[in-house]
């Protein structure tokens, strides 16, 4: 579901399920996780390209195979599973946010959901011009990733987004923070600036300049997806986007 290659001291994880329009299932997160500490792993590796094939970047959590549960026990199965893929998914995030190396999203198509996510946990996050961004998890109640996006473009900007499920395209990213460089397809070689510190060096810089709340990021997303019903929020999620939507309502978040 990911090609791994090397540039110099840079390390390309590409998304390749583009059937699923990248799609995050368990599968995926588990290969991007295994790859992003690899590449930690490696003093090599001085930058981490998180990049896709096909139209879209990452349409976010994958719903395609959910299933309406039949009873008690089989809710709370399924909601149990769900809150481990939502931890996971969070695990890879606070990972790239506080990567000891230089983290890099060049994001085309729809980045939606944990894929939104995904690109604002990055330190360079690059664009196309057709790219566009929604944060929707909120609809059925996840709290995930919230605080780092507001980091990049503040807080009361990140409460909308997120509280409204609006839709952000390529130059508003740019203008508020969201995106730090528009670029035509395939140019993100060329818009990134080689290093001029050694990877110490980085590892200190990003450890002194961004506050360690992972525990705290974790709390908040576990306590949300443990309120009773979890798996009934995003099927009732699923309904609202079939009726919107037909086509979006198995692939997103």
């Amino acid at each position: 579901m990911i090609e791994v290659s090397r540039e110099g001291g840079a390390a390309v994880l590409c998304m390749t399920r583009t059937e699923r329009g990248n799609a995050l299932s368990a599968g995926l997160v588990e290969a991007l996780i295994s790859a992003v500490e690899t590449c930690i792993a490696d003093p090599a590796i001085n930058t981490l390209v998180l990049t896709s094939q096909g139209a879209d970047f990452c349409t976010g959590f994958d719903l395609s195979n959910m299933q309406p549960a039949a009873g008690a026990e089989e809710t709370a199965a399924i909601d149990g599973a769900l809150l481990w893929r939502f931890v996971r998914i969070e695990h890879l995030l606070a990972t790239l946010w506080h990567a000891p190396l230089r983290t890099v999203a060049v994001v085309q198509g729809r980045a939606f959901g944990a894929g939104a996510d995904l690109f604002a946990a990055c330190d360079v996050r690059l664009a196309t011009a057709d790219a566009q961004w929604r944060f929707p998890g909120a609809g059925f109640g996840i709290v995930l990733g919230t605080r780092r996006l507001g980091e990049h473009v503040g807080v009361d900007r990140a409460l909308a987004w997120v509280t409204t499920g609006a839709s952000i395209d390529a130059q508003q990213a740019l203008s508020q923070g969201l995106a730090t460089g528009v670029i035509p397809a395939g140019a993100w070689r060329e818009h990134l600036t080689p290093l001029s510190v050694d990877r110490p060096t980085c590892a200190a810089l990003r450890a002194a300049a961004r506050t360690d709340l992972r525990d705290a990021d974790l709390a908040a997303l576990v306590r949300s997806a443990t309120r009773a019903g979890l798996s009934q929020r995003i099927e009732n999620y699923r309904n609202t986007l079939r009726k919107k939507k037909p086509e979006q309502a198995s692939a997103q978040q």
